[in-house]
């Protein structure tokens, strides 16, 4: 993960909005419907084409593919792997009812999530996992490489699903219990991180597991016994990335992109020392919106491995306020107070587009955003050099 002596750069954590005929092509291959591949392989090409030049044109430094091909940052995996297949009925699987939601029952979870949670097609583990064709990562990296080469950018990244996500998103029903499913993951998942990392593409490693699950899919497990279960999914992250070095990844923590009330998720200072242990160089986490802004404190007085970069979220990504510029320059200067100037990057919170067709922060805002996020980090340089 490349950073900046002269400047404080900007990045973002992956999902961008999708044209609504995209995002109807997507839905059908979901479902498993047929679905023109010729048709659909040209249109995710031109939105990423797209999607590329306009994040340069806003502003962004590190760039990506803004997951144009992807239904959403995890069930992908189906397409890549056996053993992953549809379950009957659409939604999430299995899922319990987050426990802030549940404190506020009028509140319903649709709404909040930005229409978002009945998109997907339910995914489940019938079958061994094992990686099975390497072909759609070889296209991501392909469709990249092109739009860059039309509009080329300070670096890029491409997002990939960590073992602990996957098994905690996509249910198991086949193996004895959810070591065995994490560790085949493992094996399963490593041949598309080699090739993100060896097409010269900073590797992201998505982890909502590591905080968002707490308060949803753990929420009757003690403290203790989570992050048990988190340093196990640590673990099979550093396993399954062991030939990369850390500098050529990034981890990003969430606590599930919906604009709830959060009085449930887990304070971050309680995973501090996890995330020391996690080889990727650079930390992605929420920073900007009301619920966790104030951790800069607690970033503060942790003992942070001089080797790893953060990357703070400082602008929510399921609201529609356009932070203001003085704003994020703050944000990011309690952060470079932290660990250097040298080892801070300009972030959001989390994906705009966390399943294609979400629409919880409007298209034409987003890109405000990135654009008040720009004028925020030249704030930033300018006070920090």
């Amino acid at each position: 993960m490349k950073t900046s002596t002269d400047r404080i750069l900007i990045t973002h954590v992956g999902s961008l909005p999708r044209p609504d005929d995209l995002v109807d092509l997507l839905r059908l291959q979901d479902r498993g419907k047929d679905v023109d591949g010729a048709v659909l392989d040209t249109r995710v090409s031109e939105v990423i084409d797209d999607l590329v030049a306009l994040q340069v044109e806003n502003g962004v430094d590190v760039v990506n593919d803004g997951e144009a091909g992807k239904m959403s940052y995890h069930v992908y995996a189906k397409h890549r792997l056996t053993g992953l297949g549809n379950a009957n009925g659409e939604g999430v699987l299995g899922r319990k009812t987050p426990r802030d939601i549940q404190d506020f029952p009028e509140m319903d979870l649709e709404r909040a999530a930005g229409g978002g949670t009945n998109l997907l097609q339910a995914v489940v583990c019938e079958a061994p996992v094992a990686h099975a064709d390497k072909g759609p990562v070889v296209q991501d990296i392909g469709r990249l490489k092109a739009a860059l080469s039309k509009t080329p950018a300070h670096d890029a990244f491409m997002s990939s699903v960590s073992p602990g996500c996957l098994m905690t998103y996509v249910p198991n029903q086949f193996y004895d219990d959810r070591d065995q499913y994490r560790e085949a993951l493992v094996e399963a998942l490593r041949p598309e991180y080699q090739a993100i990392y060896e097409a010269g593409f900073a590797l992201q490693l998505d982890c909502p597991d590591l905080a968002g699950c707490r308060h949803t899919d753990h929420q009757d497990w003690s403290d203790e016994e989570f992050l048990a279960d988190a340093e196990k999914s640590i673990e099979a992250l550093n396993a399954a990335t062991e030939d990369i070095p850390p500098e050529a990844m990034r981890l990003h923590i969430c606590w599930l992109n919906y604009a709830g009330p959060h009085t449930h998720d887990f304070p971050v200072k309680k995973l501090f020392d996890l995330l020391n242990r996690a080889r990727p160089a650079a930390l992605l986490f929420e920073g900007a919106n009301p619920r966790h802004e104030h951790e800069w404190e607690d970033w503060a007085e942790a003992k942070i491995n001089e080797d790893k970069i953060l990357v703070p979220g400082v602008i929510d990504s399921t609201s529609n306020f356009v932070e203001h510029p003085q704003l994020i320059s703050q944000r990011l200067c309690r952060y470079a107070d932290i660990v250097g100037r040298e080892r801070v990057i300009a972030g959001s919170d989390c994906g705009f587009s966390t399943y294609a067709g979400r629409k919880a922060v409007f298209p034409s805002v987003v890109w405000a955003k990135f654009r008040s996020l720009a004028e925020g980090a030249k704030l930033a340089t300018e006070r920090l050099w």
